[in-house]
């Protein structure tokens, strides 16, 4: 049994919040799972590539004409939703409330620049959205996966699965407020993935680390190695199913973070690197 709704154990409920380009809001969304596990990665691709794997989708966000335009793509609810607004957990809560409950939270919402000249607003903008907006959101999650939980051996285990970025692995002089809150995040899920072992919480935890993305985000940028959304949607989604505490997409991002974790700082902080 599932708290507020009547699921068997074949069935789940799905919690996402998606990035869309920094002068945008995000999106968040749950999705109930009818059959198989499925992740969007961007909103346009929803209704054509996972729609028809079964699934119910809730959505939030602060634009509301947005938001209804996707529940005409098939989108079942929609919440508006500020993730740096204090009152975001009671619009989760509310959101979750109408899908039935929930047992997959996955969140992206992110945003971020380069800042050589250190603006100072996009700085603490970055930090509020991807410091205390994840931490107020993950947590919501988290306690809610906490207290929704009727014994230890639970056989439908919760997960929260998040989008980070390997721009946690060293300090980007170029953006300094977006390489270390993904930094924070790496080692906040971690904290969350001993603290629920601790507690014996059926809780799972999954970092998801691309590398750079070919999205709104960095349009116009010359980051080498850019990634198609669709093949990291696909990685996603197959870490999740596996069930992958810690992935970098792709392969040769793998290889890059091995090589960028051996550089030792004096070294480090002699590079340029920047677009």
């Amino acid at each position: 049994m599932f708290f507020g709704n009547k699921m068997s154990y074949t069935q789940k409920n799905f919690v996402h919040l998606q990035l869309i380009k920094t002068n945008l809001p995000f999106i968040k969304t749950i999705w109930q799972r009818k059959q198989s596990l499925w992740v969007p990665h961007r909103a346009s691709e929803w209704k054509w590539q996972y729609a028809p794997k079964g699934w119910q989708v809730g959505i939030a966000g602060r634009r509301t004409e947005r938001l209804q335009a996707l529940t005409a793509e098939g989108i079942a609810c929609y919440q508006q939703i500020d993730v740096t607004s204090a009152d975001a957990p009671h619009q989760l809560q509310q959101l979750i409330d109408k899908l039935g409950g929930m047992d997959l939270y996955f969140h992206s919402s992110g945003i971020g620049w380069q800042n050589n000249q250190l603006d100072i607003e996009k700085e603490l903008k970055t930090v509020e959205t991807n410091g205390m907006g994840f931490t107020r959101m993950v947590d919501t999650a988290f306690n809610w996966f906490a207290a929704h939980t009727t014994t230890t051996e639970n056989k439908h285990p919760y997960r929260i699965a998040c989008i980070t970025s390997i721009a946690g692995t060293k300090g980007l002089g170029a953006a300094p407020a977006y390489s270390a809150t993904k930094r924070f995040q790496n080692h906040y899920l971690e904290c969350l993935a001993q603290q629920a072992r601790m507690r014996q919480l059926p809780i799972s935890i999954t970092d998801l680390r691309p590398g750079f993305v070919a999205t709104d985000l960095i349009a116009g940028s010359k980051y080498p190695l850019q990634l198609r959304a669709e093949e990291v949607a696909k990685h996603i989604v197959h870490a999740i199913e596996k069930g992958k505490e810690v992935k970098v997409i792709d392969w040769r991002y793998a290889i890059l973070v091995f090589f960028w974790r051996h550089i030792p700082r004096w070294l480090w902080t002699r590079l340029k690197i920047s677009q």
